[in-house]
């Protein structure tokens, strides 16, 4: 499920790093976990539906790839970001 316009510019804005920041890692995983946030109140409605269920699963594991990285390149703000996003890391 893709995000309203509004809802992305506001993850974006909390997330950038620069007036004109789309693409940094902290942007994309903001981004991605609004959008597994989204899918997993989809999978209490519709349990059986397991074409979602795989982008899911390729949507987390894009999200953890990025945390790696932040967290190798930039550990203060791979902190921030799990700590601002609420994730168990």
């Amino acid at each position: 499920m893709p995000l309203a316009n509004t809802q992305k510019a506001e993850v974006v804005g909390r997330f950038r790093r620069s007036a004109t920041d789309t693409g940094s890692p902290e942007v994309q995983i903001a981004l991605l976990s609004e959008r597994i946030n989204g899918l997993t109140a989809h999978f209490a409605a519709h349990k059986s539906d397991h074409a979602s269920r795989r982008g899911l699963l390729k949507m987390v594991a894009q999200r953890r790839k990025l945390l790696d990285y932040l967290k190798q390149a930039a550990p203060d703000r791979y902190s921030k970001v799990v700590a601002d996003l609420g994730l168990r890391r």
